[in-house]
């Protein structure tokens, strides 16, 4: 599913326009990532939790020319899911 599919079945599910749809993901989306900028969690109970984890500086490989490269450390964004979507899925 993409995002366009994704807001059609918000909309048919909500029983508002897509224009809705659209704006109250992208309102979603936004405030995720800017919750995630300041280090923060976002949790959807049942839904999954959204966090920041620390990925450590580490020595790499180019694999055309097998050369050794330093990749610097990042924060990076990790999704936790919750049981109900555990359950749902399986």
């Amino acid at each position: 599913m993409n995002k366009t599919e994704l807001i059609e079945q918000i909309a048919k599910s909500a029983d508002i326009t897509k224009a809705s749809a659209t704006r109250a993901l992208d309102a979603m989306i936004e405030a995720v990532t800017t919750s995630l900028q300041k280090n923060d969690t976002v949790t959807l109970v049942g839904f999954g939790t959204f966090s920041v984890g620390e990925r450590a500086a580490r020595t790499g490989r180019n694999p055309r020319t097998k050369e050794a490269i330093k990749i610097e450390a990042q924060r990076v964004p990790k999704f936790k899911a919750g049981k109900a979507l555990k359950d749902a899925v399986n």
